[in-house]
């Protein structure tokens, strides 16, 4: 290293040296040797000459003989290697592609929804004429090979909800009617010999329930009972009110109800409107409580309008059908069919629906958030009543299928459901849907003459089906 022994200049213009200073001069900084005291040597000076390298020169230490070993140098594994150049930085990541919109339900998921506007403009509405008072069309109806249909009552205006009661009667609700029925076969071969008025007056009387001797039924705000109706049925007793706790809204306010496999009333208590929130958690969902009416509570959310549900005959899960909004068009959304294996689940209204299709004017939670229908079914065919199929009389792959009615549509440019259809199960997975009974509509000129509601299984597997436009029961048997 070569030290610089020039005057470092101070703050102040004064240089200084190893201690001693003096003024600068204007310009360049130069060394001047210390002035000699006027006593003749001083300490000072030969100490100042020292400092500054002007002593007398060292002696040189003699030269050994042999020249002193060098230190081994490391081998050259053990050099340090020169450090390698630094990698260059790796270019940015493009960013991924924004998946593109799908086209249509096929193409929709979960992840990347439809996404349908918000319906302005006049709502669609091709609501069917109620047809004239003529017998049903029978051969009109389409069913598989094997199958057949017949008349099973026609003493029954406005038929809607069924239930099984004590063996040989079959209790059949009504909406509009305000009256609820037993249909009596005494003599159990399958052909009516009665029918009783066992409740009348009642304001939408749509639910019924049978459950140890006792028929309940729902109304729109309460829900009654009838205490030992199986032996009165001539005389049926006054209802007794089990709750009138329930919601007085209209909208919806028909209720479907069944008694489940813990000993629960299951109630739905649909959305008071086309597409809404409400506060009250009790909307939009299937609820649940005691045979007393008591400890009611919300089973399913997310529900727009369910009228059918059963349990399945192995797992005892809940399934159910529910009502897919309107004003999205002619194709959406689907209606659906739905799966609760246990309490708590959010199946989606009014955020999404069919589980790809993103509601346009609720649009602050993903369809990710909740659970999808396991099968969509036809857009606005009105899926109301089902039951897991546990009879014998039908082939063996109807076994433990569901089996359900499609009302149909009153507001598609052209007319959809108006059919009883199956689904088919793998587990817990729908691998069919397709008609077991079709043809209330006529395809020619788009009217409808029946309108299907509910389903029930007979003792001998024959199957019942309530129409509420023709006021009859059906039923359906198989033969190979």
């Amino acid at each position: 290293m070569i030290h610089d022994w020039r005057p470092r200049v101070a703050s102040r213009g004064r240089s200084i040296h190893r201690g001693l200073s003096r003024p600068l001069s204007r310009g360049k900084a130069r060394f001047t040797p210390p002035r000699v005291a006027s006593r003749g040597r001083s300490i000072l000076l030969i100490a100042g000459l020292l400092a500054a390298g002007c002593g007398q020169p060292q002696k040189p230490e003699p030269r050994s003989e042999a020249p002193a070993a060098r230190p081994a140098e490391p081998p050259p594994a053990a050099a340090a290697a020169a450090p390698a150049p630094p990698a260059p930085a790796p270019a940015p990541a493009t960013p991924p592609a924004a998946p593109a919109l799908p086209r249509d339900l096929g193409s929709a998921t979960r992840e990347n929804p439809l996404r349908p506007t918000a319906h302005t403009g006049t709502s669609i509405r091709n609501d069917s004429r109620v047809p004239a008072a003529a017998a049903p069309r029978l051969a009109a109806l389409k069913l598989p090979p094997g199958f057949s249909i017949e008349i099973y009552s026609t003493d029954v205006p406005n038929a809607r909800s069924l239930a099984l009661g004590a063996p040989g009667v079959v209790y059949v609700s009504t909406r509009r009617d305000k009256r609820v029925y037993a249909v009596v076969d005494r003599n159990r071969d399958h052909k009516p010999d009665r029918v009783y008025t066992v409740a009348q007056g009642l304001d939408t009387p749509n639910g019924i329930a049978y459950r140890n001797g006792t028929l309940y039924i729902a109304q729109v705000g309460r829900l009654l009972r009838l205490d030992g109706i199986d032996g009165r049925l001539a005389n049926p007793p006054k209802p007794v009110v089990v709750t009138d706790a329930l919601p007085k809204l209209e909208h919806h306010g028909w209720r479907y109800i069944r008694f489940g496999p813990d000993g629960w009333l299951y109630i739905p208590i649909g959305a008071p409107c086309n597409i809404c929130k409400r506060d009250e958690p009790i909307f939009a969902s299937i609820a649940r409580m005691k045979p007393d009416g008591s400890a009611l509570e919300v089973f399913a959310s997310g529900v727009r309008n369910s009228v059918g549900f059963d349990w399945h005959p192995v797992t005892h899960e809940l399934w159910f059908t529910d009502n897919g909004r309107d004003d999205l068009g002619n194709d959406l959304p689907p209606d659906e069919l739905d799966h609760a294996p246990r309490a708590g689940m959010h199946f989606g209204y009014p955020y999404c629906h069919g589980g790809v299709i993103a509601d346009p004017e609720f649009t602050d939670r993903p369809c990710t958030d909740f659970e999808p229908p396991v099968q969509n079914l036809g857009p606005h065919t009105a899926a109301l009543g089902m039951r897991f199929y546990t009879g014998k009389m039908f082939p063996p792959e109807y076994r433990n299928a569901i089996i359900f009615a499609e009302h149909g549509s009153w507001n598609r440019e052209h007319k959809l459901g108006y059919r009883v259809m199956v689904v088919r199960l793998d587990g817990d997975k729908a691998v069919s849907y397709e008609p077991l009974v079709s043809g209330w509509i006529d395809e020619q000129t788009d009217e409808a003459w029946g309108r299907p509601v509910d389903v029930e299984v007979l003792d001998d597997g024959s199957l019942l089906i309530s129409d509420d436009w023709k006021g009859v029961l059906y039923r359906v048997t198989y033969r190979k």
